[in-house]
């Protein structure tokens, strides 16, 4: 047996991280402007998210095909 509960985790901020930006985008769209710096740095931070996460996925994943 596995403890899944840090990934579990994981997920959860993702999600977290997903829905700030989408939060973001509501708001460009809605109004009609965000300062590009402010973009960037959502991107970075989402990236740098989403990197390790996809990592650990791709070896969870590995270990259950065996």
């Amino acid at each position: 047996h596995v403890d899944l509960s840090p990934v579990r985790e994981l997920v959860s901020l993702q999600r977290r991280c997903s829905n700030n930006l989408n939060q973001v985008a509501i708001q460009a769209n809605t109004y009609g402007a965000i300062y590009p710096e402010e973009l960037t740095a959502l991107q970075r931070d989402y990236a740098a998210l989403w990197g390790p996460l996809s990592d650990l996925l791709k070896q969870l994943s590995a270990l259950v095909e065996l």
